[in-house]
């Protein structure tokens, strides 16, 4: 059994809202649809619509790099685009959790059995895609949810569960080289990850995967409310 996946299922199941709707593959870094209004000025007759068009990136495919470094980068951007719809929904979940319990003022009894009913919905979503991820994606998933949230996993757990479990899942993910406490360091240890994040908010991250994949990047199954 790979059990920092599993710690990754049980963080995400830690808070959430019922599903209720079937789930929509999303393709990352493309943003949802929307509609807005059009500046326009009238010339005249004339009427014309303004608007500012986002330059694009073109990425050329690559040939395939040899090396460690390569080998390691390659599984990097592999690793992230598996799991920051994660770490995306698990900032959506903490929010809507933490305003819940807040406008409700649920003193705790009540606050543990919220958890504990959402828990139970969230699992019957998120477990099994979880459970597919490896020890190094469960890892960097971990960190992503801390970048998206702004504490650690630990924190989480402990706000959220108890100490006793934050330190026991702690204990848990150092057997396997990990630390829940561990933040996440955008200017440092993490900063090709960053890189990654800024790629897919501009909306270029599937362009820069094929560019290095030849290929699409995974399609991520996201129930439609916590999108």
């Amino acid at each position: 059994m790979r059990i920092l996946t599993v710690m990754a299922v049980m963080l995400s199941a830690l808070l959430a809202w019922p599903a209720r709707c079937g789930a929509q593959k999303v393709r990352p870094g493309v943003p949802k649809g929307g509609s807005e209004v059009l500046h326009y000025i009238v010339e005249g007759k004339d009427t014309i619509f303004v608007d500012e068009i986002r330059a694009s990136k073109v990425y050329s495919r690559l040939p395939r790099q040899k090396g460690k470094d390569w080998r390691k980068y390659y599984r990097l951007v592999h690793n992230f685009s598996k799991t920051y719809p994660y770490a995306l929904v698990a900032r959506k979940i903490v929010t809507k959790a933490d305003s819940t319990i807040a406008a409700d003022k649920l003193k705790r009894v009540k606050r543990d059995r919220y958890i504990n009913e959402v828990q139970k919905e969230l699992f019957n979503v998120f477990e099994k895609p979880l459970r597919g991820l490896t020890v190094s994606q469960g890892a960097l998933l971990m960190k992503l949810i801390d970048r998206e949230i702004g504490k650690s996993s630990f924190d989480i757990i402990k706000d959220y569960k108890n100490g006793i479990a934050a330190r026991f899942w702690n204990g848990i993910a150092k057997m396997f080289g990990s630390d829940l406490r561990k933040p996440y360091d955008p200017e440092g240890e993490d900063i090709m990850v960053e890189d990654l994040v800024k790629l897919w908010e501009d909306g270029d991250f599937p362009a820069f995967y094929m560019s290095l994949f030849w290929t699409d990047p995974p399609i991520t199954e996201i129930p439609e409310e916590y999108r």
